[in-house]
């Protein structure tokens, strides 16, 4: 199974929750940590899970987040 990693960008997430709800694997969750806005902002709870498919990325109308998938070779 591929990884993936999963980073977001404190500052521009507003804490929606959309790529919570997207997450079929349930890497992401809510920080409990406020940004400069004031917004909970969300983490990678679980990154071990995560497989790089991108759906919280594709999800994020903030764009505050990044999907990197690791390179397999075979």
């Amino acid at each position: 199974m591929p990884r993936g990693m999963v980073t977001i960008d404190k500052e521009r997430c507003k804490g929606c929750g959309l790529c919570i709800a997207a997450c079929p694997h349930q890497v992401l969750a809510y920080s409990g940590q406020l940004n400069r806005s004031g917004y909970n902002v969300v983490y990678a709870e679980n990154p071990e899970a995560c497989v790089g498919c991108a759906f919280c990325a594709l999800t994020c109308p903030d764009v505050a987040i990044e999907v990197y998938r690791e390179k397999i070779t075979t």
